[in-house]
């Protein structure tokens, strides 16, 4: 082969590299030349615009798609979605509670107890969302039954929202359960601060399972039975009004951990000769975030019990708030003109008083009946953990104080404030009355079952903490573990100071 064929060859292989080798972008750049001297002058900025064009016009029948399926829903569906949203957003916040919760009595008990207490907080809503799934919502929401008892779809096992009473509303099963198995949760939450410090774990996880499988959902049924349409339960159908559940949560809750309190008795070393003697909690920093993480999480609780996406909404959170606001004035002022200071746990629990007072009523209380709801309640809370140590039930959160109480105060004040049915409002004595009988049914119905399941337990496996695990702590005596591991631990069991104090 002469030199110049050779020459050829070896120019022809470098140009074809050149061409076709890895580089894209010098042959993308020689293609777009090539193309430019084929085409006629400009042509190469039109088909630049190629791209532009197909995305433009892919981009347009995608909104022409999707104008189509938004003209295809109804106003009934747009707003069938927004309430299950809302409802969505409101059992989270509720459900967000139980941190609230778990921090403030936490925060109002002793460190050596402190994982004992976080324990409890936690696992009660696995607790609740379980027992509250197998039985509780069929219970509480079954229209098969009557109005004393739920029944039917038990294990959320039915798709037909007439088995729960929804058919009448916009809600899903699904949303509609998780709002109220956040509710159930906080019923037994309530009994936790109440029998804190001494109480094994084992017996207060039973306790727990039973009142969220079984008597709260029962006493539910009654006020709130038939799911959308309340009146199918007897107290409903007489006329009681408990809009979100002064009644039907607070003060079920707030009988069962009296009843506990009473039947465990009180604390080592509180009460000595008579007389109450102060166990200050060991963290008010978190004691105080728990109180505006409940006072935040208050917002899915009142407003979500529209169980509907509408303007009553932001009117029912002004209520909510107007009433947390002078409940933390009110037991600010009158702490302060009993004790001669302003007591951080007394304000702490005023604004839970004022939230627990208008629960019931947040719906139909004016601006104004909101403030004094609050305002009463504040002042309740205070006397009411001065009254409870006067007859030796150890309370170391004011629970029983706070949702018993309150929860009673707030019921009642339905019959006085509401705007349409009100005694002040000039509609008689008749919804007054519904509330009362309310109180007493509901009252009696926890009170018998607590006492009951608190005895046998107590009967069976011994309810309390030997005294030896109580004074070294139940966080070492139940779970073998330190909350603040390597920190200084207090030098003491018992009290250091007399001021008064939640619970004291």
């Amino acid at each position: 082969m002469s030199n110049k064929l050779m020459q050829a060859k070896r120019l022809h292989g470098s140009r074809r590299r050149k061409t076709f080798g890895s580089s894209y972008l010098p042959d993308a750049v020689g293609f777009f030349k090539r193309l430019q001297r084929v085409l006629p002058n400009r042509s190469f900025a039109w088909l630049a615009i190629v791209p532009l064009a197909v995305l433009i016009v892919g981009a347009w029948g995608l909104a022409a798609s999707a104008q189509e399926e938004a003209a295809a829903l109804t106003p009934e569906d747009v707003q069938a979605v927004l309430d299950n949203i809302w409802i969505l957003v409101a059992s989270i916040l509720v459900i967000f509670m139980n941190a609230g919760f778990g921090m403030l009595e936490t925060g109002f008990c002793r460190q050596k107890n402190a994982v004992n207490i976080l324990s409890k907080n936690l696992l009660v809503f696995a607790l609740a969302t379980l027992a509250f799934w197998a039985v509780g919502f069929s219970l509480m929401f079954g229209a098969a039954g009557g109005g004393f008892l739920g029944f039917g779809g038990w294990f959320l096992s039915s798709t037909d929202p007439a088995t729960y009473g929804l058919d009448g509303g916009t809600l899903t099963i699904s949303v509609f359960f998780l709002f109220q198995a956040a509710f159930a949760g906080t019923a037994a939450t309530i009994v936790s601060g109440a029998v804190a410090e001494r109480i094994k774990f084992i017996d207060f996880v039973i306790f727990s399972i039973v009142l969220t499988a079984i008597v709260y959902p029962i006493s539910g049924h009654w006020v709130w039975g038939g799911g959308m349409l309340s009146e199918i339960g007897f107290l409903g159908g007489a006329g009681f009004s408990d809009f979100a559940g002064s009644t039907v949560v607070h003060s079920a809750g707030g009988w069962a951990a009296l009843m506990g309190a009473a039947i465990l008795g009180p604390r080592i070393g509180k009460y000595q000769d008579g007389q109450p003697s102060a166990l200050p909690g060991h963290n008010m920093s978190i004691a105080t975030l728990g109180c505006l993480i409940l006072w935040i999480g208050w917002f899915g609780f009142n407003p979500g019990s529209q169980l509907a996406a509408d303007s009553a909404v932001p009117y029912i959170a002004v209520t909510t708030n107007l009433a947390a606001a002078a409940g933390g004035v009110a037991a600010t002022v009158t702490s302060w003109t009993l004790s001669g200071k302003p007591d951080l746990s007394m304000i702490i629990n005023g604004i839970l008083a004022g939230l627990v007072a208008i629960t019931a009523g947040c719906a139909g209380a004016s601006f104004l009946g909101a403030v004094v709801i609050g305002l009463i309640g504040g002042v309740l809370v205070v006397f009411s953990v001065y009254f409870f140590d006067s007859i030796q039930i150890d309370d170391p959160v004011g629970a029983v104080s706070v949702h018993l109480v309150n929860g009673i105060w707030g019921t009642l004040a339905v019959g006085l404030f509401d705007m349409e049915n009100g005694l002040f409002y000039g509609a008689g004595p008749t919804q007054l009355l519904a509330q009362i009988m309310g109180i007493l049914t509901v009252g009696l119905w926890v009170v018998v079952c607590s006492t009951i399941v608190w005895s046998i337990l107590k009967a069976t496996l011994s309810l309390r903490v030997t005294p030896e695990e109580e004074l070294m702590g139940l966080d070492i005596g139940e779970h073998g573990m330190e909350a603040y591991s390597g920190f200084i631990k207090e030098s003491s069991s018992m009290p250091s100071s007399t001021s008064a104090g939640v619970g004291s």
